[in-house]
């Protein structure tokens, strides 16, 4: 997997979890949002909701799915079953290790390499078919993303429920750049305004 289509999408983790505040790895167990993580989900709608999406492409996982639905109204929610987080096999439920070894193949789990093309694979999908998306899914398909437009997964866990904008290169820069949607930030997208 070598890139994603140059197209303009926004990427939005998904609220708390139990395992997101006690720092332990949750990967493909499907665990619900704290009241917290509810409440990071609701905050986020005023600005999600002045975009009508082109498509909401969310992650089966119940954290994903429930934190699309608190966050964003406009536009349909279509779930990509290879948005889920990788599968970190042994690892589940144990301590975030630090730094996290994502370049090891955990027993029972999903190889980097794996996880990477999984993800990379539905992304494009997304891309190709809708002009103004946004993800919703886990902080391992981030990194999946900041691999595939910055050449390396490392970097700073991106926050629960921090829209990121991604834009592709432009006249402006030669790479992609990841960045904070705020709401000066809505004009670069190729979206319709949302009637508010």
């Amino acid at each position: 997997m070598d890139g994603l289509p140059p197209r303009p999408f926004v990427f939005l983790r998904h609220g708390e979890t139990f395992h997101n505040r006690v720092r332990l790895i949750a990967g493909c167990l499907d665990v619900p949002l704290t009241p917290r993580g509810e409440e990071q989900a609701r905050a986020a709608r005023p600005l999600l909701d002045r975009v009508t999406w082109s498509c909401v492409a969310v992650s089966p996982m119940f954290r994903a799915r429930k934190t699309a639905r608190l966050a964003v109204s406009t536009g349909p929610l279509y779930c990509y079953a290879d948005l889920r987080e990788r599968h970190w096999g042994c690892w589940e439920n144990q301590p975030i290790r630090e730094p996290m070894p994502y370049f090891e193949h955990p027993r029972s789990g999903e190889s980097w390499e794996a996880f990477r093309d999984r993800v990379g694979g539905a992304l494009t999908c997304v891309l190709n078919e809708f002009e103004c998306p946004l993800v919703v899914a886990h902080s391992g398909v981030f990194r999946v993303i900041r691999a595939l437009t910055q050449g390396s997964p490392l970097g700073p866990r991106v926050g629960n429920v921090e829209p990121i904008l991604c834009r592709p290169p432009d006249e402006e820069s030669a790479r992609w750049r990841l960045e904070p949607l705020t709401a000066a930030l809505l004009g670069e997208l190729p979206c319709p305004r949302a009637v508010v």
